[in-house]
């Protein structure tokens, strides 16, 4: 089984950067996308041979998550169930036979960590929600998560060390969900792998300098441990800020 998540910074202008070629060479069994920045109605495309589940902030132009599935799911839920986080179009839960899948987009700490204090609530909201599933059967959570979690995963961690998305409180967080019981699929099978980065600011030339930063996963609970085949970052991919990732399972 084949899964592909990747933030789209906007999907009607990635359609015109490529989107549906890389959708179709991936033959993806599900496909998440974060940061649509729309509401299904202003679609002019269709994704053939996917149910298609779309979750958008009320704020236009912002935020959103769309999960694409060959197959279709047992049942679908959008958010996390408090509403004072689920406003902004952040979270769709797929449920399969063997797992649920969570596609998610984790708000941004933003600069100067303005909103970090909320950050640091929707996580506390967020664990608690995945702890819930996890109590019915395994969980895999895909997409941006808006954290490097260690110094490996960008390319100037001291620089950065009280910067949005590499604070400790954020990279605490992150070790706090991995310690409720998640792998980080990636490093589960490249521990070592440095320059192995998913966003890349516009600024700089850093894309093509590799000046990034690894803040896309793939997340598995533990008893999904033996499911695991492999994990891919395609950075070669362009059309965003971000590249997709990917994961393939045993089955």
């Amino acid at each position: 089984m084949r899964l592909i998540s990747w933030n789209v910074n906007g999907l009607r202008a990635c359609m015109q950067k490529g989107f549906k070629d890389f959708l179709e060479q991936s033959k993806a069994d599900i496909f998440c996308v974060q940061e649509t920045k729309m509401h299904p109605e202003q679609a002019n495309f269709a994704f053939e041979g996917y149910y298609a589940f779309w979750n958008s902030a009320e704020k236009k132009g912002y935020s959103g998550v769309l999960t694409l599935s060959k197959e279709q799911p047992l049942d679908v839920s959008y958010g996390i169930g408090v509403t004072e986080h689920d406003l902004e179009g952040r979270v769709v839960v797929c449920e399969y036979p063997k797992f649920y899948l969570v596609n998610v987009y984790v708000p941004n700490a933003q600069r100067d960590l303005l909103r970090l204090p909320y950050r640091l609530e929707w996580e506390k909201a967020f664990r608690g929600f995945l702890s819930g599933l996890m109590a019915r059967k395994g969980v895999l959570v895909c997409g941006d998560l808006n954290v490097a979690h260690n110094e490996i995963d960008l390319t100037n961690p001291q620089a950065n060390r009280y910067n949005a998305g590499f604070s400790d409180p954020e990279r605490q967080a992150f070790s706090t969900l991995l310690q409720k019981g998640f792998i980080d699929t990636y490093r589960h099978f490249y521990p070592e792998q440095r320059e192995a980065y998913t966003w890349w600011s516009y600024i700089g030339q850093a894309r093509e300098r590799n000046v990034g930063w690894r803040i896309d996963y793939f997340l598995a609970s533990c008893n999904l441990k033996d499911t695991l085949k492999n994990a891919h970052i395609y950075a070669q991919i362009l059309g965003s800020d971000h590249c997709p990732v990917g994961l393939e399972l045993h089955g």
